[in-house]
């Protein structure tokens, strides 16, 4: 049986990278490339906050190229759904059918992708829904994810948090009604390292910053990156 060629929704973080694994261990899909939105003004990935050469970064040690959606800042919902469209109308014309998610449990989330994706005859995918939050998170290190905190809300964390490693450290240290995975938002991540990288990326922590009510925390690429 030929593989279906299938596009990667890739946020830059550990559940994207973990989504990715699963995915490429499912024979009857083959992801040819991952698909990022940025904030056009900073060049950023849209809500983690990380850099353009970072996710660029990540794609080459995948082997994958990366598809950017630029958005504007703010951006209505009317041309998210533009743009992103576009890209998905494309990616269909050149026969890729089906895409891959890293959400975990949020039924609305799940259910406005499948809404996106149905009239234009696309599958969507996700490998991880339902897992166990505290067991996945435990099984992202355990395969050798390496992941720093890129985004927190400082009202759901302790802002000095942000640009920690999640690891067994950090999982310890989170708040009680934190979700392991933070899938409600609680914090968001970059991997420096992941199953799949051809090495791992050498991220430098830089400045901290609140912004619009959350805690920012800069990662750029070292000479290995």
């Amino acid at each position: 049986m030929t593989p279906r060629p299938a596009v990667m929704s890739w946020s830059s973080g550990k559940d994207s990278a973990m989504a990715l694994h699963a995915a490429r261990q499912e024979p009857a899909l083959e992801v040819v490339a991952l698909l990022s939105t940025f904030n056009e003004c900073a060049a950023r990935v849209a809500i983690h906050g990380t850099r353009r050469e970072v996710a660029r970064a990540q794609a080459a040690a995948l082997g994958l190229p990366l598809i950017e959606v630029d958005l504007p800042a703010p951006c209505p919902n009317a041309v998210y759904e533009e743009r992103l469209g576009a890209a998905t109308r494309r990616l269909r014309d050149d026969g890729v059918e089906d895409w891959i998610f890293g959400d975990l449990f949020l039924d609305d989330i799940r259910a406005y992708r499948e809404a996106q994706l149905a009239p234009l005859g696309l599958a969507a995918h996700f490998p991880l829904w339902g897992r166990d939050t505290r067991a996945l998170a435990q099984e992202m290190l355990a395969a050798g994810i390496d992941a720093r905190i890129v985004t927190l809300d400082p009202q759901r964390l302790p802002p000095a948090l942000c640009g920690a490693r999640f690891d067994a450290g950090f999982l310890a240290a989170l708040p009680e009604g934190v979700d392991p995975c933070g899938e409600r938002g609680e914090f968001h991540t970059v991997v420096a390292q992941a199953p799949g990288f051809a090495a791992a990326l050498d991220l430098r922590r830089g400045a901290t910053v609140a912004r619009e009510g959350f805690v920012y925390t800069d990662f750029t690429l070292g000479a290995a990156g």
